[in-house]
């Protein structure tokens, strides 16, 4: 039996969730004075991007932009086998920084969990704040994101999939049901 997809969010709906994740997070922060955006690989990157891009045309600044993969921080390394390393670009100080850590999908929680302990390894932020695009459900650890593009609520073996553009851009958010 083939797998069947749903866009749940369009290109045109991913650009305004960003937009209002945007002015969410200058509100919460009192504008963008210490911010500093951290994408998880492979996907957050792209989404810390964009947000950087809004920002900077809500503020007429924008704020420094890294990234962390999390491979070796992962708790299922012994499951998946080996899995590629990517590279962690954070060429800034978080010390004393408030990081809005970013990615596309909020699952079980366990990649945010592996950011954060990758995040603690290069300081102490003030706070760390989680922008999320999708937030799907079904936690395993007790995380939250502080800013959501938007819930879909999903079953387990549902997977959601956000589709990227040549420039690195939002395309559309799938959802595939087995």
């Amino acid at each position: 039996m083939a797998n069947t997809e749903t866009v749940i969010l369009d290109q045109a709906g991913a650009g305004r969730a960003i937009t209002r994740i945007a002015h969410e997070i200058l509100e919460r922060n009192k504008g963008s004075n210490q911010l500093v955006l951290v994408g998880i690989r492979s996907g957050g990157d792209f989404l810390a991007a964009h947000l950087n891009t809004r920002i900077t045309e809500i503020e007429g600044e924008g704020v420094p932009v890294g990234t962390v993969d999390i491979t070796m921080y992962r708790d299922d390394l012994a499951e998946r086998g080996s899995l590629p390393v990517g590279k962690t670009d954070i060429p800034f100080q978080i010390d004393g920084r408030h990081v809005i850590l970013v990615d596309d999908v909020l699952f079980t929680g366990r990649t945010i969990r592996s950011a954060m302990d990758a995040l603690m390894d290069f300081g102490r932020p003030s706070s760390i704040q989680l922008a999320v695009l999708i937030d799907r459900g079904h936690r395993e650890l007790p995380i939250r994101a502080d800013f959501v593009g938007r819930n879909v609520p999903t079953a387990r073996s549902e997977k959601v999939e956000v589709v990227f553009d040549e420039a690195s851009r939002p395309l559309e958010v799938r959802l595939i049901k087995p």
